[in-house]
C-alpha cells in the first residue's frame, strides 16, 4: 500500500504502523496532490515499488464554509479544483500501470447532488468527480479497469471542526434520517467493496452512504 498525504506526518505514521502489524507493506509519499508533478511522483513511486496498481484511491480535499460569494478568493476556487479534481485526473493517468481487474475509486459527496450554498466551490468539484467517475468507467471498461466513486454524508473526520463555524460542528449531521454523523469506520466498507473482487460487476456506480438523504 502507498499513502500519499500532505504533511500530516505522524498520523500517517500511525496508519503505515497498523498496515505494517497487519503483515503488508506501507509506502508514505509526503506532498502537495494539487501539483500534476507530484501526482505523477506518486504514480510513479507505488510502480517502483509494487510494479503495478491495482487499488487507486482519489480522497484528497479541500473545502471551507463561506456565507458569501464574494468570501471566496480567485486563489481558493482555483486551489479546490486543482486538488479536488486535478488530483483525481492526474492520478487516474496511471490507468496504463493497471491490470485487469483494477478498481479506480473517487470520492465524490451527497454534495454533488444537494449542495450546501456555504460550502459551493467544495460541491461543484464533487459534481464533477462524480461526473468524470462515470465517464472513466465508459472509457475504461474496455481494459477491464472499473471506475466507481462513493457519495458520502455527513462524517466525523478531523475536516470538519478544520473548516466549519462551532455552531455547525454542534449540529453536525442532525438532519440527517438517522439523525447524527457518520464514523469513518462506517465510510470504509464501501470502499473495500468497491476495492474487491466482491464488486466485481461494479463500474460506473455512485454508492451513498449518507444517512438516509438520497443521491439521485
Amino acid at each position: 500500500m502507498l499513502i500519499a498525504y500532505l504533511n500530516e506526518h505522524q498520523d500517517a505514521e500511525e496508519v503505515a504502523q497498523l498496515v505494517r502489524d497487519a503483515g503488508r507493506i506501507c509506502v508514505l509519499v509526503a506532498g502537495d496532490l494539487s501539483d500534476p508533478g507530484h501526482c505523477r511522483t506518486v504514480v510513479d513511486r507505488a510502480v517502483s515499488e509494487f510494479g503495478a496498481i491495482d487499488v487507486l484511491v482519489s480522497n484528497a480535499a479541500f473545502q471551507m464554509t463561506h456565507q458569501s460569494l464574494a468570501e471566496i478568493s480567485d486563489e481558493e476556487w482555483d486551489y479546490t479544483f486543482r486538488l479536488n479534481v486535478g488530483a483525481y485526473f492526474h492520478l487516474v493517468k496511471a490507468s496504463p500501470h493497471m491490470r485487469p481487474g483494477a478498481s479506480i475509486i473517487g470520492s465524490s459527496s451527497v454534495n454533488s447532488d444537494m449542495p450546501s450554498p456555504t460550502l459551493a466551490p467544495y460541491a461543484a468539484t464533487k459534481a464533477a468527480i462524480a461526473n468524470l467517475s462515470a465517464s472513466l468507467a465508459q472509457l475504461l471498461g474496455e481494459k477491464g479497469i472499473r471506475v466507481n466513486s462513493v457519495a458520502p454524508g455527513p462524517i466525523w473526520t478531523p475536516l470538519i471542526p478544520a473548516t466549519m463555524p462551532a455552531e455547525k460542528v454542534q449540529s453536525f449531521g442532525d438532519d440527517t434520517p438517522l439523525g447524527r454523523a457518520g464514523q469513518p469506520a462506517e465510510l470504509a466498507p464501501a470502499y473495500v467493496l468497491l476495492a474487491s473482487d466482491e464488486g466485481s460487476y461494479m463500474s460506473g456506480s455512485r454508492v451513498a452512504v449518507t444517512g438516509g438523504r438520497p443521491i439521485l
